[in-house]
């Protein structure tokens, strides 16, 4: 095979950003889901699961329970897989993409409060009943409810 030419890389352009994992938890008590209102730049003052970034190395079961204890203090049991999307959030300052596993778990003590650790980054969880959710959902999670999904075990 013949030496071809080095292809020259423009340093004028940065590169384009790569999507990110991310992980949301239906945290589920009875009936009710465990949302928080959203202070990030991405779905601000809307209603989230618990959840954020996978890192290196981990399973979507691991970061599912480091998030949602580092974000409301509570221990998981029971998670699961149950869903992924694929979401493009092109009109907020920052363009951003995520692929976001969404993984279904239990409080391991369902008399433990949830705590706002993060509130930087929300402002306080509580427990809503799945058919009187708060609005304005966070956008994938609307688009999810728009087309029927429920986190809920069919028996």
């Amino acid at each position: 095979m013949e030496n071809e030419p080095a292809m020259e890389v423009s340093s004028s352009q940065p590169p384009p950003p790569m999507p990110k994992v991310g992980v949301a938890v239906f945290l589920l008590k009875g009936n009710k889901v465990l949302l928080g209102r959203r202070l990030s730049s991405v779905g601000r003052n809307t209603f989230a699961l618990p959840g954020g970034h996978l890192e290196f190395g981990e399973s979507f079961e691991e970061c599912a329970a480091r998030e949602v204890k580092e974000e409301t203090g509570l221990e998981i049991e029971k998670t699961e897989y149950l869903t992924v999307t694929n979401n493009v959030f092109s009109q907020e300052a920052k363009a951003t993409h995520i692929v976001c596993v969404f993984m279904r778990a239990v409080p391991a003590d369902i008399n433990q409060q949830p705590q706002n650790l993060e509130p930087e980054k929300c402002d306080g969880w509580d427990w809503y009943d799945w058919d009187d959710l708060p609005k304005p959902l966070f956008g994938p999670l609307e688009i999810m409810l728009q087309h029927g999904f429920s986190p809920f075990p069919t028996t």
